[in-house]
């Protein structure tokens, strides 16, 4: 089966959770892609103009396994991190386009061929991007 749904209730509502906590969610999110080397990551803050959704997340992988795993990757340490599943995952069959819908923020994994096909970095040029590098680090001093 290509989708999954999650049981009711796996994810908290987003009336209960604080808007700083679902943007660390969303960083959380891009940081996992980053980690397993997924390319141009970025955040779109369409909150303003989608009214069913706050963030897209969007990376790319160079072929099937990557897609899996970056996918994987993202739905782990946002579970592990903020408590958070995804209420749908699309796209498992054929790891071209993997969808993981959190509500309030939606990642998309695509296999790089159709990243550049459906361009949705230029379907939403108009809205504000997130820095999701901003977390703060440890330096030495």
């Amino acid at each position: 089966m290509g989708s999954r749904r999650v049981p009711p209730g796996a994810s908290p509502l987003a009336e209960t959770v604080e808007p700083e906590v679902l943007l660390a969610a969303v960083k959380t999110a891009a940081l996992a892609a980053d980690d397993k080397k997924a390319t141009d990551v970025l955040v779109l803050d369409v909150g303003d103009v989608l009214s069913i959704t706050g963030w897209f997340v969007i990376g790319s992988g160079s072929n099937p396994r990557q897609v899996k795993t970056i996918a994987e990757e993202i739905e782990s340490r946002v579970r592990a991190e903020h408590g958070l599943a995804p209420l749908r995952v699309e796209g498992l069959d054929g790891l071209r386009w993997v969808l993981l819908d959190y509500g309030d923020f939606v990642v998309h994994v695509f296999h790089e061929e159709e990243r550049d096909y459906y361009q949705l970095e230029r379907l939403w040029a108009d809205v504000p991007q997130v820095d999701w590098q901003d977390q703060p680090t440890a330096e030495a001093g």
